[in-house]
């Protein structure tokens, strides 16, 4: 871990280089992301999707000066794709040229590191250094069981294994992240090999000062305004309640549109930047676009 006690030699100097980087995250995230980075131990973030877990990945890549390897899963996620493949292409004219020259070509040559394109798992494992990647494995929870066990020798370990080649070691274990939006619950065996933060949704002033951060021309009222407003959405009985990457897509479309604060004819013009289902616009239009924008 060259140098990562350097960039992070305490949770409140991670939680001050994270901020520096424009993530602000609280005591209790920045914790959790030094311990990953300083023991290393894998950290399982979740919470409800838009929330930060994500950019908490980023933000910590960010601050060791080290690259983001991000592995995102879906259903149906497999080795071939997350770990390594074979460069067919490549082994089928290795195997024409040695037919065309009259040389062999030996299995062992054919199935060589010549012949390997590795995935985000197996460049995170070999990523030379001096300090680790950081490699984020993005909605695990979307992937199956088999998928989960995969992943076990490299949260174990940090060591992944090619049938063809034997085992590959890290010189420089990975700072993993692996987030989850709980779409589904992952097995005990996953969370026991990680560290576990949940990330909520932040307040009120929280949620302003991110959205200053993030879209430096919105004014400090505007950002409340919008900060309130998606509060009061999370309210209803919503199908995804906005979290604070709609809030600063709600507030990127109103300053794109040239209105400088939120009233009923902002919410009405804007509401799908924040609000991604019929159902959920139609339940906070009938609470009333005056009631969405200040309580009213």
């Amino acid at each position: 871990m060259t140098n990562v006690a350097d960039a992070l030699p305490s949770p409140a100097a991670t939680r001050a280089a994270l901020e520096a980087t424009g993530y602000l995250a609280d005591d209790g995230l920045a914790t959790a992301l030094f311990c990953a980075a300083r023991l290393p131990q894998p950290l399982l973030l979740e919470g409800e999707a838009g929330v930060g877990k994500t950019e908490a990945a980023k933000a910590l890549a960010s601050v060791l000066g080290t690259p983001l390897i991000r592995l995102q899963c879906y259903e149906g996620i497999d080795a071939a794709e997350a770990l390594y493949e074979w460069n067919f292409p490549r082994q089928l004219l290795a195997i024409k040229l040695s037919e065309a020259s009259a040389t062999s070509l030996s299995e062992h040559e054919l199935f060589g590191r010549d012949y390997l394109v590795g995935r985000p798992l197996l460049q995170a494992v070999e990523h030379p250094g001096p300090r680790p990647a950081v490699l984020l494995i993005d909605e695990v929870d979307r992937a199956d069981d088999e998928f989960e066990a995969f992943l076990f020798e490299l949260l174990a370990e940090n060591s992944v294994t090619i049938p063809e080649l034997g085992t590959v070691r890290a010189i420089h274990p990975p700072v993993v992240v692996l987030t989850s939006n709980r779409t589904r619950d992952l097995h005990d065996a996953l969370k026991r090999r990680c560290l576990y933060h949940w990330i909520d949704y932040p307040d009120v002033a929280r949620t302003t000062d991110i959205i200053r951060r993030r879209v430096p021309a919105a004014s400090e009222p505007l950002a409340d305004l919008v900060a309130r407003a998606v509060g009061r959405l999370r309210s209803l009985d919503v199908q995804k309640p906005p979290g604070v990457a709609e809030a600063i897509n709600w507030v990127l479309a109103l300053d794109l549109l040239g209105l400088s604060t939120l009233d009923a004819g902002a919410v009405a013009a804007t509401i799908g930047s924040v609000l991604k289902y019929r159902e959920d616009v139609d339940a906070a239009l009938e609470r009333g676009a005056e009631w969405v924008a200040s309580g009213g």
